[in-house]
């Protein structure tokens, strides 16, 4: 970063995926996003256990942030974890509004939070490693509508879906509601929802799948008032790629929703 202290805009999306070993010995990570002045705006800290208080498997979980008016607010809850291994983490920003998840499963939801410019991601290890792995800071601010009229479509990576299925992950919410949005301010713009997929598997169980995916997000638009008659849905499968399949960047990369404008 430009300025290792002021890189964060005011709407941005943090994600990685962090391992839960099968033995506890005491992992734990701290994430901290900071102000201006280095204070923490938002501190979240999740402890690894596979015993909770003697009440199952999971992780405990507890964030502090000050809201827009300089006080202080903080909740602890605790996720279940039904087997070791990675899981996935994400924080979602936009403008004030705090949004986490792990895997999916939204565990902190609160409006009114300040301003952070810049995070810290630690851990504190205990008597055993801790990993993590796909770390990614995007920035959510950018103008659908600028990137529509540049490129004739919108790609995004935001839209994900559960493995193999075509059900909706809530962390999608934030870029389908500005995709929304933006047809709600636009009201001449029609949009073919494609679906893309990478090489991994048959090619067509893949169409299919793509297919599904597709037509799961035009169902979501139009459930939020979007009219139907202004989009379609078109599956590409693995039959458009725009990077090498043969390396986890570029499958990354092809696992994708693109907004094409009609």
């Amino acid at each position: 970063m430009k300025n290792m202290k002021n890189y964060l805009s005011d709407s941005y999306t943090v994600e990685f995926d962090f391992y839960v070993p099968a033995e506890d010995k005491g992992s734990r990570f701290f994430l901290h996003l900071k102000d201006e002045s280095g204070q923490d705006a938002i501190y979240a800290e999740w402890v690894l256990r596979n015993k909770v208080e003697d009440d199952g498997d999971g992780i405990r979980y507890s964030a502090k942030w000050k809201t827009t008016s300089g006080d202080e607010r903080e909740n602890t809850s605790k996720f279940n974890i039904t087997k070791a291994g990675w899981h996935k983490f994400a924080l979602s920003f936009n403008k004030h509004a705090l949004k986490v998840y792990i895997d999916g499963q939204r565990i902190t939801n609160v409006p009114n939070v300040a301003q952070a410019n810049s995070l810290v991601l630690e851990h504190f290890y205990g008597e055993q490693d801790v990993y993590v792995k796909n770390i990614r800071i995007a920035k959510g601010a950018v103008p659908l509508y600028n990137r529509m009229m540049t490129d004739g479509k919108i790609i995004t990576y935001g839209i994900t879906f559960d493995v193999g299925k075509s059900t909706i992950k809530p962390e999608s919410m934030g870029e389908i509601n500005r995709i929304a949005k933006l047809m709600q301010d636009n009201p001449d713009l029609k949009f073919s929802v494609e679906g893309h997929t990478d090489s991994t598997g048959k090619a067509d169980a893949n169409q299919k799948l793509s297919d599904e995916r597709s037509a799961a997000v035009v169902v979501k638009l139009v459930g939020m008032g979007v009219s139907k008659d202004r989009l379609k849905s078109a599956g590409k499968g693995q039959t458009s790629p725009i990077a090498d399949n043969g390396t986890d960047e570029g499958r990354a990369k092809n696992r994708r929703v693109e907004f094409v404008k009609l």
